[in-house]
């Protein structure tokens, strides 16, 4: 019986003991004696016969940050999956957990804190709003302050959510192949202050959307790169800064449930680098370090040097804030990783598309600096500009002629959009108001200004701005420049008001529907009206030059198509900048000052006219239609080539289609003309000011423009009355359009139906029948949209 019991017992015991962690880890010292070691941030050990890879991490609970980059990209502007592309979620702060046989990596919700010195305080907001685990890692071997992990699965993980992205573009599903899937030794390293990892990864799918069959070898197997970087927290010292909506930075964020009962519980201080005086009493000082960025060095010249003049023209900002050669460009070092967080980096980046370029950073979560800028400049950008040039200038007389002056053109665009996408990564927004006063800023979007010369020809000489903007100085003082206090900087931002500078960004700016008056994007001068006229007299002269000599020497006549296109609707821009004169207001970013009312106001009725009829001159014949000359230079594409997107549309064939071409120009201009939020102004500034145009005036003088017949090409006429009924089906059809709005949309097509029905040919029966669609969509009260107040309980 005795040793039934104990037999018994010893059996609990190993049970019991099958229950519990296992605390028999092999050491790190004897796991790791076949592996390769590196030192670092994390000492990084390499299997590389296994293919796999370890970190050794503390066992205590430290913070890092973490964040994923594509160091190869698939190549499609449409897909968005390009090289360099940064995490959208940006960099999270994360720390290792001990979980006994597994490590867990905890992404901590920096949105939501208490700024308080009471732990408790702090600890009931992070209890309250949920964190992440976003890594599992097998324990392998522990001593006893740290712990080997295997990452290798982490890394070779679909961590920058390459088939969501894919699958959110309609390009397929796709899915993680791990038989094709491995980690990228050449750059898998550990510094002292970062460890840096990548994998190759495929992704497998059955139905690949077009834009991955026009750029994958097969388009049912894609490779790219995922790297991850594991980055120290910043050493401490950094002082945020406030934002101010005048400053001209973007906004970082987050709430603060510590906050007093009488301040907001959203705090904003402006992302930027940390940078500090070696002399903070001196007026003019060296940093104590400098902000430097790489230039890609697979970057051709003669971009390359362009590239780092544009991205130097910053440091004449910084020294206007104080600093001396505080912002140094240099070309990347040989054998460096342009994803090492230490490296901030400018990337000419190749799609099979013309593309935005983009200017990211790498921000700490907890205090806004940036710890990384990272540019990525589409080299086909380059090219456009140089698309446009020809057209405009026609240089190709003779067969030994090079037209540097159209390579200069371009080259002087790409100087700007260096700064541009570097001033991004310096934590400064757009400024759209930027154009409007002689191109105070690199952080407007330009568009090239062509210059009729006396001779009636095009200048190419002052299309873009040399040299970093009066506004950008500013806003380097505002965001790296010495104050004394919060009324110092706050007596600054009143400074610029007075100096005259006006600050409007993308939500004020981007979009035909924007009220701002004064803010657009890829327009000139300041009156916009005034440029528009110049702009169409320049268009008017290109267009009349073009010819044989607008093509190069041994290039297929059929490829005029796309260099007239630039040309042809090079007013386009300038066109929606009028269109925020119709139904538009004059205000600011303004916050309450003393004895400071607030600059908010319509533009007058006088001006708005103005706008409407240089909008009605968009839809004159002489603007549309082209001429025979230029019709009989265009032939169907040669053998050998093709049509892309870049190429006119039309209903034709392979035959270029005139038609359709102005049919697309006449179709922005109703756009703009006929914008549901722009009526919706008008009619409610109409009503206190009779000088504004009434949208019953606005739909009449657009139908007037248009309705009269052309002589010389009747089609045009019939096409454009088409379109624009076209366009009010859409607005009829909108659950956003304002119901006094479709009274007049009612009333203004009752008037039409009643000229149609005395029609007795084709195309006055088609205006009938779409009339009557328009108004059925019109008086569709379930279009009509029921407005709720705000939430109301609990109050």
């Amino acid at each position: 019986m005795e040793k039934f019991f104990v037999a018994c017992g010893l059996v609990f015991l190993l049970l019991l003991s099958g229950c519990q962690p296992s605390t028999d880890k092999q050491s790190i010292a004897d796991y790791s004696q076949r592996l390769d070691v590196e030192p670092g941030l994390f000492k990084l050990y390499r299997d590389k016969e296994a293919g796999k890879v370890y970190l050794q991490v503390p066992a205590s609970d430290q913070q890092y940050l973490y964040y994923s980059s594509l160091p190869q990209g698939l190549g499609s502007n449409d897909i968005g999956l390009d090289r360099g592309q940064l995490m959208e979620l940006g960099a999270r702060l994360v720390s290792f957990e001990d979980a006994g046989d597994k490590m867990l990596l905890r992404q901590h919700n920096t949105q939501f804190r208490a700024e308080s010195n009471n732990p408790l305080e702090q600890r009931s907001v992070d209890e309250a709003f949920a964190s992440a685990i976003i890594g599992s890692f097998s324990v392998v071997a522990r001593d006893a302050t740290s712990v080997l992990i295997d990452a290798t699965d982490f890394v070779v993980s679909d961590s920058h959510g390459v088939a969501r992205i894919l699958k959110a573009r309609g390009q397929g599903d796709f899915t993680l192949a791990p038989s094709h899937s491995a980690l990228y030794w050449p750059r898998t390293k550990s510094f002292e202050r970062n460890t840096e990892l990548e994998a190759t990864l495929t992704f497998t799918g059955d139905n690949p959307g077009n834009f991955v069959r026009q750029v994958a070898p097969d388009p049912y197997q894609i490779s790219v790169r995922v790297h991850h970087s594991f980055i120290a927290l910043p050493e401490p010292g950094f002082v945020p800064r406030t934002f101010h909506p005048q400053s001209g930075f973007w906004s970082f964020d987050y709430e603060d449930y510590a906050a007093p009962i009488d301040e907001p519980i959203t705090q904003r201080v402006i992302p930027r680098h940390r940078l500090a005086k070696k002399d903070p009493s001196a007026a003019l000082s060296e940093a104590v370090e400098p902000i430097v960025y790489y230039l890609d060095a697979g970057t051709p010249e003669p971009i390359r040097s362009a590239l780092l003049d544009g991205a130097r023209w910053w440091n004449e900002a910084f020294t206007a804030a104080g600093y001396k050669d505080a912002f140094v460009v240099k070309m990347m070092p040989e054998g460096a990783d342009p994803m090492d967080v230490r490296y901030n980096m400018i990337q000419w980046v190749h799609r099979a598309t013309r593309g935005w370029s983009y200017g990211s950073s790498v921000i700490d979560p907890r205090t806004g600096e940036i710890i990384k800028g990272h540019v990525t400049l589409g080299s086909l950008r380059v090219r456009q500009d140089y698309l446009l040039a020809q057209g405009m200038t026609s240089p190709f007389t003779e067969p030994d002629i090079v037209a540097y002056e159209l390579t200069e053109m371009a080259l002087a665009r790409i100087r700007q959009l260096s700064a541009h996408e570097i001033g991004h990564t310096l934590g400064i927004a757009h400024n759209f108001a930027a154009s409007n006063q002689d191109r105070a800023s690199v952080m407007d979007y330009p568009h090239p200004k062509f210059t009729l010369t006396p001779e009636q020809s095009i200048s190419l000489n002052d299309a873009y701005a040399t040299g970093i903007g009066a506004w950008d100085k500013r806003v380097v003082q505002y965001g790296y420049g010495d104050f004394a206090d919060d009324a110092a900087r706050l007596a600054f931002i009143a400074e610029s008001n007075n100096a005259g500078f006006v600050f409007m960004s993308d939500a004020d700016s981007n979009g035909i529907s924007k009220a701002h008056a004064f803010s657009s994007l890829w327009d000139g001068g300041a009156d916009a009206v005034t440029e528009l006229e110049r702009i169409l007299a320049v268009r008017q002269q290109g267009l009349a030059n073009f010819s044989a000599a607008t093509l190069a020497f041994e290039r297929p006549y059929s490829d005029l198509a796309e260099i007239l296109v630039p040309l042809y609707f090079s007013h386009r821009y300038q066109t929606e900048a009028v269109g925020k004169w119709l139904g538009g207001y004059q205000y600011s970013y303004q916050v309450k000052t003393a004895n400071v009312a607030p600059d908010y106001q319509p533009l007058s009725g006088a001006e708005q006219q103005r706008a409407l009829a240089a909008l009605l001159k968009t839809l004159e014949p002489a603007q549309l239609a082209l001429s025979a000359q230029i019709q009989a230079l265009i032939p169907p594409k040669a053998y050998g080539y093709r049509s892309s997107r870049e190429s006119p549309q039309g209903y034709t064939g392979l035959i270029f289609d005139p038609l359709s071409l102005a049919e697309a120009a006449a179709n922005q201009s109703f756009a703009i003309l006929l914008d549901e939020q722009r009526l919706a102004r008008l009619q409610w500034q109409h009503q206190f000011d009779n000088k504004v145009p009434s949208v019953s005036a606005v739909l009449a003088a657009t139908w007037q423009q248009i309705q009269q017949p052309i002589a010389t090409q009747p089609l045009l006429s019939r096409r454009m009355q088409i379109s624009y009924l076209q366009q009010l089906l859409a607005l009829a059809k909108s659950a956003e359009l304002a119901p006094e709005l479709r009274a007049e949309l009612l009333f203004h097509l009752q008037a039409l139906s009643e000229k149609f029905a005395l029609g007795n040919d084709a195309h006055h029966l088609l205006l009938l029948k779409m009339a009557g669609q328009i108004s059925n969509a019109a008086a569709d009260l379930n279009k009509v949209k029921t407005l709720q107040a705000p939430p109301g309980s609990p109050i």
